[in-house]
């Protein structure tokens, strides 16, 4: 059985920082694409960043230059670090993992950048 247990959300100011980690059971990350959605309320779910299994990554417009995604194939991991944080960042955050057909999600974590 597959498992995607996200963790590392909460509350944090404008200007901070968190780091998102996604651990998987039942798969290898390095042999999927890997990668962070996000959905805010009322909209749909939005591409954050993906690495795939060759190392190559991608980021939403919105992110760029401000988050960087990282797999840790010893913890069998993938990991989000958002600094500069916004407000328009709070959303819950997904973890997915790619090799079709197979295609699996994590449950969520809330991020909220508030003051």
């Amino acid at each position: 059985q597959v498992q995607l247990v996200e963790s590392g959300g909460g509350l944090v100011q404008p200007g901070g920082s968190l780091r998102l980690s996604c651990a998987a059971s039942g798969i290898i990350f390095a042999f999927y694409d890997a990668g962070w959605y996000r959905q805010a309320p009322g909209k749909p779910r939005e591409l954050v960043a993906v690495i795939t299994r060759g190392g190559t990554t991608t980021y939403g417009d919105s992110v760029k230059g401000r988050f960087t995604i990282s797999g840790d194939n010893v913890e069998n991991t993938v990991n989000l670090q958002m600094n500069s944080l916004k407000p328009e960042d709070t959303a819950v955050y997904y973890c997915n993992a790619v090799r079709q057909p197979y295609d699996y999600w994590g449950q969520g974590t809330q991020v909220t950048v508030s003051s």
